[in-house]
């Protein structure tokens, strides 16, 4: 009898650890810009590494091709992560610059990816990473990297989230491009249309993110996110459109006495107005004030009590936050 007892508290005890937690009732773990402290951001390859280390969202920053494709891909620009300079020399423009948003999907898939680097310089940023032009990378679609997703939550059972970012949508205005018509388009054709689709949708402009909630009518969760310190009295509008906030995790900072750390009232703030709080971005190799990369995610994700976190090493967020 004995030994029965304790089959069935293996097996519903391991049942019980494989249930499906419901969307913003845990701190989650974001995938910024996949795996990227492992293998160059945004390819498929650091995606399918992010996927399998059981992170609750992958992110995908999207930039529209000259066909109107959603590339998923940090920046407006080509040449700080491909070898755009050497493959179409003549395609930049009067910056010195090459934009995603000049070549078509088919020439974008030409490119090789490569971990970040300075154009200028040669040089790689975050140097002890993925040793740069190596492997063979390469650029991808939206529906690319949703297929890969969806395809992974069908063939392993789990249900690993996306969180796309609207890319500088005012540049892509002035081109005549529709990014965020386009990008809805794309999310709804592949079933995330609401809160409970397991879809966070997140931009750095205020107005076309509220554009996004009150005149497309988008039910998804929304999350505004911030980089300036007059943003944080803005909480109150934000809320009127938003359901959470991705600020810069400065902003949650005040100072540090001795070993600890004080902070700002924004998380509480943002909490008494119903918002989850987002923070970018946990770096392992970037700790800047913080003397470990266990102290960091300490200090935000339990002592300011975030609500979750973007970072470049899932895995180290996931294994801290089980402890």
């Amino acid at each position: 009898m004995k030994k029965i007892i304790l089959l069935l508290i293996i097996i519903f005890g391991c049942k019980k650890t494989h249930q499906k937690l419901k969307p913003m009732s845990k701190k989650i773990v974001i995938a910024h810009r996949g795996a990227s402290g492992y293998l160059p951001e945004h390819t498929l390859q650091s995606k399918a590494m992010a996927y399998a280390m059981n992170v609750d969202f992958i992110e995908q920053d999207l930039v529209l091709s000259k066909d109107n494709v959603p590339i998923v891909i940090h920046d407006i620009y080509l040449d700080d992560v491909t070898d755009v300079a050497k493959k179409f020399p003549e395609r930049k423009r009067s910056d010195n610059r090459y934009y995603v948003i000049d070549f078509t999907f088919d020439e974008l898939k030409i490119l090789k990816v490569s971990e970040r680097f300075n154009p200028k310089t040669g040089k790689q940023v975050y140097s002890n990473r993925f040793p740069i032009w190596q492997g063979n990378f390469k650029l991808h679609s939206l529906q690319e990297e949703i297929e890969l997703i969806q395809g992974l939550n069908t063939s392993t059972g789990k249900n690993i989230g996306i969180y796309p970012e609207i890319k500088a949508p005012e540049f892509h205005q002035k081109e005549n491009k529709n990014l965020t018509e386009i990008v809805l388009k794309v999310l709804s054709d592949y079933g995330y249309k609401t809160k409970k689709d397991n879809c966070i949708l997140q931009c750095f402009n205020a107005k076309e993110l509220e554009r996004i909630r009150k005149e497309l009518k988008s039910k998804l969760f929304l999350v505004q996110l911030m980089e300036f310190k007059e943003e944080t009295k803005q909480l109150a509008h934000f809320a009127t459109y938003a359901d959470g906030i991705g600020p810069w995790y400065r902003q949650i900072l005040s100072k540090k006495e001795g070993d600890k750390f004080t902070f700002t009232t924004l998380v509480d703030d943002a909490h008494e107005l119903g918002l989850k709080v987002h923070p970018y971005t946990f770096r392992a190799d970037d700790l800047a004030e913080f003397s470990s990369f266990k102290e960091m995610m300490q200090t935000l994700l339990i002592d300011a009590n975030v609500d979750g976190a973007f970072t470049d090493f899932p895995d180290k967020v996931i294994a801290f936050l089980r402890k």
